[in-house]
């Protein structure tokens, strides 16, 4: 046996990596329970396509009939195209929802009968429809047209659904296991009185904080192999950027929740009350910091409030180096505020700690 091997260090860490292994719980909710995450939203947004307008043609339209090539072309793009002679059972199609849209043409006038149920989709069909007979109105001139359009997304071509779900997922599995396993592990050791008795053992207190460190990195990196793995294996994710940023930011990260758990263990009196006040404060952070959803949508005064939120950072910074093609620049200023909020957050876990519960 070397003599690394032989060091409190060594032993510590593998005593409390092989008390998290035979804790089912703990690996549970530390790799199976955000796994289950991600194949849910994997499996169900993974392999969605682009859905199309389901359009019923009602007898003979020569203004689509008649469409030139490329515009017949980005028509069929757009819609499923059933044609019925019918316009009756037509229109009763579309009040039922079994279609979106019916049109017949009225000698120069295109005709589109929707149903204002979604009025969303209604509006973008009678957009695109009013296009095409706009393009149409043009050809019919003879001349050339003035202007074109052209479309081309910002990001890498293989950016699929998977590629923003997986740091968000990835952000918040990292948080829960880092401040659920400081939580309990402290608050534990105190009721145990093993805090009382590492204290008196010839062990120094940073071999202990820093056992306890290295196992949560540990297991944080362990998230991100299988978090990657799972998601390039099963769900086609593909890395972009300076994917490898992801690396300090878990590492960082994990130190920051940990500093949380840290502070949940220190206020609380026992094991079940310092996870249940870690869950307090993970749980709603994941939702507020775009781990499930995108906040884009949210408003202006809830976006602010979860710009205060650690967990926003880590995603944020994990969604540029590994989606959006950013460089190793843009993960400089989420790791500053996740370094500050840690460092802040254990000195004020390390005001309130007491050796023992009172």
């Amino acid at each position: 046996m070397s003599r690394w091997q032989q060091s409190p260090f060594w032993a510590l860490s593998v005593a409390i990596l092989r008390g998290f292994l035979r804790d089912k719980a703990a690996v549970f909710f530390a790799v199976v329970f955000p796994l289950m995450f991600l194949v849910l939203f994997g499996g169900i947004l993974g392999n969605q396509d682009q859905s199309k307008v389901e359009l019923v043609q009602v007898g003979a339209v020569p203004l689509v009939d008649d469409l030139p090539k490329d515009a017949r072309t980005a028509f069929q793009q757009t819609f499923e195209v059933e044609h019925a002679d019918d316009r009756d059972a037509a229109l009763a199609k579309v009040r039922k929802g079994d279609a979106d849209v019916a049109i017949e043409q009225r000698g120069g006038q295109l005709v589109a009968h929707y149903t204002q149920t979604d009025q969303v989709k209604a509006a973008i069909t009678q957009g695109t429809l009013r296009a095409f007979v706009d393009g149409a109105n043009v050809a019919a001139t003879g001349q050339p047209p003035a202007y074109s359009f052209t479309a081309e997304a910002v990001e890498d071509d293989s950016l699929s659904v998977i590629q923003f779900v997986t740091p968000g997922l990835l952000g918040w599995a990292v948080a829960m296991s880092a401040a659920f396993g400081s939580a309990a592990t402290l608050q534990g050791w105190r009721q145990s009185k093993l805090l009382r008795r590492l204290q008196l053992a010839p062990v120094g207190t940073g071999t202990i904080v820093g056992a306890r460190v290295a196992v949560t990195l540990l297991i944080a990196f362990g998230q991100l192999a299988i978090f990657l793995g799972l998601g390039a294996a099963a769900f086609g994710l593909t890395l972009t950027g300076s994917w490898w940023m992801s690396i300090p930011l878990i590492a960082v990260g994990t130190l920051c929740f940990m500093a949380i758990g840290l502070l949940a263990g220190a206020l609380a009196k026992t094991t079940e009350g310092a996870v249940n006040l870690a869950n307090f404060l993970v749980l709603p952070m994941a939702f507020l910091s775009g781990s499930f959803f995108s906040l884009d949508g949210a408003p202006a005064w809830l976006q602010r409030l979860s710009d205060l939120l650690p967990l926003k950072h880590l995603n944020s910074g994990m969604l540029d180096v590994m989606v959006r093609g950013e460089g190793p620049a843009a993960a400089l200023a989420p790791l500053g505020i996740l370094a500050g909020f840690a460092v802040v957050v254990t000195l004020l876990a390390a005001r309130l700690f007491r050796w023992e519960t009172t």
